[in-house]
């Protein structure tokens, strides 16, 4: 099964620790927005990788869109590279980059009976009118399944691919004990 993991979406974080000035920011940086009245970040999008990087007066800086941690942390590190041009001083080597989540898919290649699988599985939910998934929760590695009838699964809530791997072990052994 780690073979058909695909994944979707990955949320890194790193914190510069200085203050940014984001009207600034935004001169320089092409391909960025920033409307403080609908949200209090720059929205800085990067072609590769395809990314987008929320930066925050804090210097708080976040990574969503990534296809692997590896491009998240690059992302981060370029637009780190970038906010220096506005004269902020920052070490690149004591960037830390942390990751956030990590949302992969998984097609279990098997349809799912979720109206059964709702009274088998403990620490699921599945309202059908609110929601077509059933939503399962594992405590360790802590993450969120959504399973769904047609054998898709996602997964999030991991914060590397060793927890993506032990989760998505756990939740098929867990499938065929019940004998899905």
């Amino acid at each position: 099964m780690t073979e058909k993991i695909k994944i979707e979406n990955v949320v890194a974080s790193t914190d510069i620790k200085k203050i940014i000035s984001l009207d600034k920011l935004l001169g320089i940086l092409e391909a960025s927005e920033y409307e403080p009245e609908q949200f209090p970040g720059l929205v800085y999008r990067l072609d590769e990788p395809k990314v987008a990087t929320l930066i925050f007066r804090s210097g708080k800086i976040i990574c969503v869109g990534a296809r692997s941690p590896s491009a998240a942390k690059e992302a981060l590190k370029k637009t780190v590279k970038k906010i220096k041009r506005i004269g902020i001083r920052v070490n690149e080597e004591n960037i830390k980059v942390k990751i956030e989540n990590i949302v992969v898919a998984v097609n279990l290649e098997k349809d799912l009976n979720l109206d059964q699988l709702a009274f088998q599985l403990e620490d699921s939910e599945y309202e059908p009118e609110q929601f077509p998934g059933l939503v399962y929760r594992i405590f360790e590695p802590k993450v969120a399944f959504l399973l769904f009838s047609s054998g898709r699964v996602v997964c999030a809530g991991a914060k590397s691919m060793d927890s993506v791997k032990i989760a998505v072990k756990k939740l098929e052994a867990k499938l065929r004990s019940l004998g899905v």
